[in-house]
């Protein structure tokens, strides 16, 4: 009891492992003080990052023993990128993360004794989650990125709009927003200095544009991009472009939000019929079924 008790205690710890793995694969890019306050004095690195650094050097050769196709290496490398994660080597974390998952989840059920009535069952069980489980958390990531983005939108083309009124170029703008929204939607402000760093570095305006539409592969983006397109090949307003845009953005906005207040209804039923009507069933009918049970039961002993 005691040996399976011990190897269930080391598969947890296995596991966290792994899923520290995949939380690496968020961090998006060491500061600059932290790199070089990493070692100190003594040459020791400290903190959480050390043990990050360390999961990291496990479960990188991992992934990269495990032959992918270019394709789906492309596929992975973009629904990555959606979900803002832009490191050379996130790939290989990520299917480093998936063979740690499947061996922690194998190496508990072998200990725990379900291995050994059915290895092959349980070996593909063990697979089959520990692929699935990284897969499912890199689509919650990028659709919950995707949501804040277009929640921050709306906001963000009204401010774009000021700046480009007072005076400000298109790119300026957009780099005075990235700036400035930083602290409230961080994730359109991360895309917003990406396009301006490909600005910066040569590349044209309407290809930085389709860039930003399709890094983040959020809709109303793409639209933005186009907006814009259009308006600095024909020489029209930009002001007054993007002021119709804003506010068809933020109609759209509060559709979404109308939109999600309409289906809590629906989304209720489940928890009420699990967990609120056997209660309240219980409570009303309990006491009558006690009762009944108390009189039928004597009846039945007479008979």
């Amino acid at each position: 009891m005691n040996l399976i008790v011990l190897a269930t205690i080391i598969g947890v710890l296995v596991f966290v492992a792994s899923f520290a793995g995949i939380y690496a694969l968020s961090i998006r890019s060491l500061k600059l003080a932290g790199r070089v306050g990493a070692d100190n004095a003594e040459g020791q690195p400290k903190g959480l990052w050390h043990y990050l650094r360390k999961t990291e050097q496990v479960i990188r050769p991992l992934g990269e023993m495990i032959p992918r196709p270019p394709s789906d290496m492309s596929k992975l490398e973009k629904r990555l990128v959606e979900a803002g994660i832009r490191r050379k080597d996130g790939i290989y974390l990520f299917y480093g993360a998936q063979v740690s998952l499947a061996v922690a989840l194998s190496v508990v059920l072998a200990f725990t004794g379900h291995l050994g009535s059915s290895p092959v069952l349980y070996l593909i069980l063990s697979v089959f989650f520990g692929a699935l489980l990284p897969d499912i958390w890199l689509k919650w990531k990028g659709h919950r990125r995707r949501d804040k983005i277009e929640f921050g939108l709306p906001d963000s083309l009204d401010l774009l709009v000021v700046c480009v009124e007072a005076g400000l170029g298109l790119d300026q703008s957009l780099m005075r927003i990235s700036q400035e929204m930083r602290k409230a939607h961080p994730d359109l402000s991360d895309e917003l200095q990406v396009y301006a760093l490909e600005v910066n570095a040569g590349r044209s305006r309407a290809a930085a544009l389709r860039n930003l539409g399709e890094r983040s592969g959020v809709d109303d983006l793409r639209a933005l991009a186009a907006v814009l397109i259009q308006t600095d090949r024909f020489g029209t307003s930009v002001a007054q472009s993007l002021r119709v845009f804003s506010d068809t953005m933020r109609s759209k906005r509060r559709q979404r939000a109308e939109e999600r207040a309409a289906k809590m209804g629906v989304k209720m039923i489940p928890p009420m019929v699990l967990f609120v009507f056997p209660s309240i069933f219980i409570v009303i009918i309990g006491p009558a079924i006690i009762g009944f049970v108390r009189v039928l039961i004597p009846f039945l002993n007479m008979q």
